[in-house]
């Protein structure tokens, strides 16, 4: 028996066939998808290397079943740059070292775009890394992420303030 879902994955319209309904979203996106941006950490939702943005919200993708995401809209690491262009948050890490070994890195930029969306934080940057608090990283590199996050923060409102595509 399979299980049929329809879902938009980075902007291209999927209709999937599941043969568990079991099946996490971040075993969809890497195994069947292989979208393998988004890392498969700790498989308990406590390290946030699996982040994804789900209707806009982020999530873990290893904690949500694929079906949960029938007829969601799903952007993963692979999906936020403009072809060759870097999306805002991406140079950002770049440019702050906001990485060391860059496994945590898709999640971080994923729950950095995800907050900068959310609204919540400002420019303050115990309320950025308060909000990145769900994303671990195990080399460190704490200072150059949320530097990385309050550039970008600060890059993205100047375009919606001169009328830039953000």
């Amino acid at each position: 028996m399979s299980f049929p879902i329809t879902l938009s994955v980075n902007g291209k319209r999927l209709e999937i066939a599941l043969e568990d309904e079991r099946v996490t979203l971040v075993d969809l996106l890497r195994e069947h998808l292989h979208l393998t941006g988004t890392k498969k950490g700790c498989d308990r939702g406590q390290c946030g290397a699996c982040t994804v943005l789900v209707d806009e919200r982020r999530i873990n993708s290893c904690l949500a079943l694929a079906i949960s995401a029938d007829g969601a809209d799903v952007v993963t690491i692979e999906g936020i740059s403009r072809g060759e262009e870097l999306h805002p948050v991406q140079a950002a890490f770049i440019e702050h070292d906001g990485f060391q070994c860059g496994f945590c890195t898709p999640g971080q930029i994923m729950s950095a775009v995800g907050l900068i969306h959310e609204g919540r934080t400002g420019c303050d940057p115990e309320r950025v890394r308060e909000a990145m608090s769900g994303n671990l990283c195990r080399c460190g590199a704490y200072s150059g992420i949320t530097d990385a996050v309050l550039d970008s923060l600060a890059r993205m409102h100047e375009r919606v303030r001169t009328g830039e595509a953000a």
